[in-house]
């Protein structure tokens, strides 16, 4: 058979070897994660070069499992090895986005969501197939590294960043006021607030109860006696919410996992105090495909939301909006759900998200 004349041979050849470039950079996100989960950057970050036993020892691993792991690590090019004494090296600058101490710019947190979507993936097929959804109880690590993504991008900027973006919000949160938390997790952001502003009153809601008792135990644990975490389904928030009870209230990254997004997004309205403020965490990007092609982790944002975000909505008959439902559509719900006023904030650390302030 003749071949296409339209068949350009190497712009085929240059997708082969980006392909090839992929599988290898998908294999070494799975190295990563379990580098991270294990320990080993942390340890890499500041131990001299040393052999393979060293570094196991170091970290109280298998050798023969570190030893493999440090050859993906070095034909990855993230690791040095010296071949004349068969010595590993983390180099300081790829420990800056690998170690915990890197805080905001750990890129090896974000490197856990590959093998975690990865063990649903039979379940999402089923999905193509049939449609529905992923149920939350088939993500049994999600919340975990919810919290600890979290703990990069908004924790270690709580004080700093977040608060100021609502001018006056420190000082009335020392005065005392109501706080609710929507879709708050393992409430990791609630309780530490609760320590910095005991006369403030904190409410996190969840429909996770696994979080919701990780959240309780980590409040029992600091002995706080501000907070409170409720497991709620909040498809019907806009009927159950209690009217004008909270000054403040916040969504993390919560609002398009929502079965129902509007119906959130309008109870928070019902409950919010006519003088009170919203704090809307959301993923950056545009409602639009092809206005995310320069976006950072656009790939990545997307395959979240389809193999989370969006299947656990519709596995509870949802709207199924997904993570990339982008700025305007986000402008558009606040809209209908009664919402006057939207600031957008961008924050310097944070490359996935816009912090809009929202009020009535």
């Amino acid at each position: 058979m003749a071949q296409d004349s339209t068949f350009d041979s190497a712009k085929a050849a240059a997708f082969a070897e980006r392909m090839l470039d992929t599988l290898n950079q998908g294999a070494l996100c799975l190295m990563i994660s379990v580098g991270h989960r294990v320990g080993l950057f942390d340890v890499l970050r500041n131990l001299p070069p040393a052999t393979s036993a060293e570094i196991a020892a170091k970290a109280d691993l298998n050798e023969r499992y570190v030893r493999e792991w440090l050859g993906a690590m070095v034909t990855g090019r993230i690791m040095d090895l010296d071949p004349s004494s068969s010595r590993f090296s983390l180099r300081p600058e790829h420990a800056a986005f690998l170690t915990r101490p890197a805080g905001a710019d750990n890129f090896a947190v974000f490197a856990q969501y590959i093998p975690l979507l990865g063990s649903v993936e039979d379940d999402i097929v089923e999905c193509f197939k049939k449609g529905g959804g992923v149920s939350y109880a088939r993500f049994p690590r999600f919340h975990a590294v919810m919290a600890e993504d979290s703990g990069q991008s908004v924790l270690s900027s709580l004080e700093s960043h977040i608060l100021p973006l609502v001018p006056g919000l420190a000082e009335r949160l020392g005065a005392g006021i109501q706080m609710l938390d929507v879709g708050c997790g393992r409430g990791r952001i609630i309780n530490r607030l609760a320590e910095l502003y005991p006369r403030s009153r904190f409410t996190g809601m969840d429909l996770s109860s696994e979080a919701i008792l990780s959240a309780w135990e980590e409040a029992a644990e600091k002995k706080l006696r501000n907070v409170e975490f409720i497991v709620s389904d909040l498809s019907r928030f806009d009927e159950t919410a209690e009217i004008a009870a909270f000054d403040w209230v916040t969504t993390f990254d919560a609002i398009h996992d929502q079965a129902k997004p509007l119906n959130v997004l309008r109870g928070i309205n019902r409950t919010l105090r006519p003088s009170g403020v919203y704090l809307m965490q959301e993923i950056k990007g545009s409602s639009e495909i092809h206005k995310n092609m320069d976006l950072p982790l656009a790939p990545v944002l997307y395959t979240v939301s389809c193999m989370h975000c969006m299947t656990v909505s519709l596995a509870q008959n949802g709207e199924g909006l997904g993570a990339m439902w982008g700025e305007e559509k986000t402008r558009d719900y606040l809209k209908k759900a009664g919402f006057s006023s939207v600031e957008k904030n961008e924050l310097a650390h944070d490359i996935q998200n816009n912090w809009y302030v929202v009020k009535k």
